[in-house]
């Protein structure tokens, strides 16, 4: 299972997962559902406290990945496959244009 936490911003937003089914998965997160019910991440997917579903990786989040030279350029520098699409989410989309950004969520092993 691979998982992103969903900025808006500078605001923690929600959490995108990549199950290990291949389903994923996009929720708020319970304390912006509170402050920002009406900031919505794309007008597909508008607050709410619903777990979003899809078979394939979320249209919305699709379109954060690279395309083209700078696709070519990420995957030979990350060696990551074209088609890992969570996978180039996850290096890709930190510092994105505009006021979405996904950074990699890594479990404590400890925990």
């Amino acid at each position: 299972m691979r998982q992103g936490k969903v900025f808006y911003n500078s605001t923690f937003a929600g959490t995108i997962t990549e199950t290990n089914d291949g389903e994923y998965t996009f929720s708020y997160d319970a304390m912006y559902i509170q402050e920002y019910p009406k900031q919505f991440i794309t007008f597909s997917m508008p607050v709410t406290d619903t777990v979003y579903r899809e078979k394939r990786l979320f249209p919305f989040f699709e379109g954060l990945i690279p395309e083209g030279w700078l696709l070519d350029i990420a995957s030979d520098n990350w060696k990551i496959n074209k088609n890992d699409r969570m996978g180039l989410l996850l290096a890709c989309c930190k510092n994105c244009i505009g006021s979405v950004s996904v950074q990699p969520f890594y479990l404590n092993n400890d925990e």
